[in-house]
């Protein structure tokens, strides 16, 4: 038990700054940058998309309708892909917290083998797929015109940070740290050394289990720190990092469905070789201390530095975090109003009287004609539903989208069909139940 504080304590200051530069990217970063730069089918579109998606900080669940959201938007398969691999293997967050627990080679091998291995698969599927059908852009959001000053930029910087991605990660996170624990418990410390002499099948092993599973690419880190403390290679630990976060069932089924088999087996075929590949070149051919985890190095010090108050602090300020996002899924399941009527402080006015027309606006702006209630299959974060929710809001006649995450449950006002919703809402990798 006592390693898994060290290991929280040792996370906790990183894990706060890396969320921290994920928020003010999120808020600063303009989304059209992404889209700008991926429609070409060429291998350019191909590297820009691997590395707009290494440091987003998006789990392998956000990280598909984010990418399908840009399929849309007109990027080329190849470069879809390319995110789609890159994307959840790193992250801002996750490469500083890989640094905090597993060292600086480590956190510099990670975003590389991410690099190469989205490069690689996402030329393979443009060569593959020689005539990509072109996709038209989806009409503007409502609201993407509007321009928010430094203050309001900063206060959506520090809620996506300490909120938004809280909610995503944070659960996962806690999950990472609750199977480390349990690894360090129950797994003998002898129990990698019948692998000793065959690190290819140790590296199968691992990519059987993580493959098909959800891991966060955050909160595999303690997972492979304690798997390493047991005993699995260097190598082994950076397939489970690599592989495991870069898909899951839910992935796998979605591009199968929005991209076709092809691309499929492309996608998977490249996360599995590239993992392989930098798991081999780790172990068989740089120094394998180079890549002991830094709290092993620490423990085989002659001495214990005492606990640091700062890492302490970083630590129950993270707790706090995680308890507040806690008691808002409890409290607040869905406090988000999505209805379009706000005024230029952002306050909802969607139950007030309506002034659209006295105020110039547009005269269906508070129209309520017409609700439709479904079931959204597949969410399972904020990005997800924000995904599925600007999709929605895309079509022509929607005035108001309401998604609990929590349930599923959609309304949607306005005057669209439910075939149109219905596309909209698979175009970006979910389903209606």
């Amino acid at each position: 038990m006592n390693e898994i504080i060290e290991l929280i304590n040792e996370m906790s200051p990183y894990l706060l700054l890396g969320f921290l530069l994920a928020g003010l990217m999120h808020a600063f970063v303009p989304s059209t940058l992404y889209t700008r730069y991926l429609s070409s089918h060429s291998i350019g579109s191909v590297i820009n998309a691997a590395i707009f998606g290494i440091p987003l900080p998006l789990c392998s669940c956000g990280v598909i309708p984010t990418a399908m959201s840009l399929r849309r938007e007109g990027a080329s398969k190849g470069a879809t892909v390319s995110f789609l691999i890159a994307t959840p293997q790193t992250g801002v967050d996750s490469i500083i917290a890989t640094f905090s627990l597993m060292g600086l080679p480590f956190a510099v091998v990670r975003p590389i083998t991410a690099l190469l291995t989205a490069v690689f698969g996402g030329t393979m599927v443009n060569a593959v797929e020689k005539k990509d059908e072109s996709v038209s852009a989806v009409s503007k959001k409502k609201g993407d015109c509007c321009h928010k000053s430094f203050g309001e930029k900063l206060k959506d910087a520090l809620r996506y940070a300490f909120i938004e991605m809280m909610e995503d990660i944070g659960k996962w996170l806690v999950v990472g740290l609750i199977v480390a624990g349990l690894i360090t418990i129950c797994v003998p410390d002898s129990f990698f050394e019948i692998f000793k002499d065959n690190t290819f099948l140790s590296m199968l092993l691992v990519m059987a289990v993580s493959v098909p599973m959800y891991l966060c690419a955050t909160g595999s880190i303690p997972i492979a720190v304690a798997l390493m403390l047991k005993g699995l290679t260097p190598g082994a630990a950076l397939v489970m990092l690599m592989a495991g976060p870069a898909c899951n069932m839910a992935s796998i089924l979605v591009v199968g469905k929005v991209l076709g088999r092809r691309t499929l087996v492309t996608y998977l075929a490249s996360i599995i070789g590239g993992a392989i590949a930098a798991g081999c070149f780790i172990d068989f051919a740089l120094p394998r201390e180079w890549f002991v985890p830094n709290m092993l190095q620490s423990a085989d010090g002659c001495c214990h530095d005492e606990m640091s108050w700062f890492n302490v602090g970083c630590t129950i300020v993270l707790a706090l975090l995680l308890l507040n996002v806690l008691i808002r899924h409890f409290m607040h399941p869905d406090d988000h109003c999505h209805c379009g009527c706000h005024d230029e402080h952002d306050e909802c006015h969607c139950d007030d009287e309506c002034h659209c027309h006295e105020n110039n606006h547009d005269n269906n702006c508070c129209s309520m004609d017409e609700k439709i209630e479904f079931k959204i299959v597949g969410m399972n974060c904020t990005h997800c539903r924000n995904s599925a929710l600007n999709a929605i809001q895309s079509i022509d006649g929607v005035e108001r989208v309401d998604i609990d995450l929590a349930s599923g449950r959609a309304v949607v006002e306005g005057h669209a069909s439910m075939d149109e919703i219905k596309a909209a809402v698979e175009s970006v990798g979910f389903s209606i139940g």
